[in-house]
């Protein structure tokens, strides 16, 4: 894995200091995960962090009965914020698992696909240098909000699931598909309001590709 992404990490580093928008802003709602980890059993932590998609999960923990999952996301956070906080959001829980959603606001800010992959491939190994036993990639979701950037997120979506397959450690959960009709368009009422997040419908998908990838002892 490391060899094989190792070439377009210093890539990630020159694209990293060019793109990435200040992490501070993020500062304030990130200091309520000081100290969490011991609100949760020590084994076999399983942590989900990412933009809101993750933060906003509905009835999060109904889920995962089984698990012992932590929710540490974080408002319309982009990778480059989740690399800034990732002891906090991410290492202090020593997980054996976890699921990372990013790329969406990524795009949406303006970033190159090419700039996304390679902050992500940047963070998937350091959690593999912190022998993280699993990651899982979840893909960006389509949205009425965004679809005009459709064919970037799919192009995104395909570098991730190469990247994925680079490591038996790596997993890509498309949850890009589930959430289209066979005739490629949006399925209708998965998504609250402001037609960008999902509401329980949109969860009940995502746990269809989410759930046979879990950690399990």
């Amino acid at each position: 894995m490391k060899r094989l992404v190792g070439s377009i990490l210093l890539f990630s580093l020159f694209v990293f200091q060019l793109k990435a928008q200040d992490p501070l802003r993020f500062a304030e709602e990130v200091s309520k995960f000081e100290n969490y980890a011991s609100k949760f059993p020590s084994a076999n932590r399983i942590v989900f962090t990412g933009s809101s998609s993750i933060r906003l999960w509905v009835d999060f923990k109904s889920y995962f009965p089984e698990h012992n999952v932590i929710n540490t996301g974080f408002g319309g956070s982009e990778t480059s914020d989740l690399i800034h906080y990732k002891d906090l959001l991410i290492s202090q829980f020593n997980p054996k698992q976890v699921f990372i959603y990013e790329g969406d606001n990524d795009l949406n800010s303006g970033k190159s696909g090419i700039s996304v992959f390679s902050d992500i491939a940047r963070l998937v190994n350091m959690l593999l240098d912190e022998g993280v036993e699993s990651v899982v990639i979840i893909s960006p979701k389509p949205s009425i909000a965004r679809w005009e950037l459709k064919e970037q997120y799919e192009k995104l979506n395909d570098s991730l699931e190469i990247l994925a397959g680079l490591s038996d450690k790596v997993q890509f959960a498309d949850v890009w598909s589930p959430m289209l009709k066979p005739d490629g368009t949006l399925k209708e009422g998965i998504f609250i309001e402001d037609g960008l997040h999902m509401n329980k419908k949109g969860y009940d998908l995502w746990i269809k590709v989410i759930g046979p990838l879990l950690y399990r002892p």
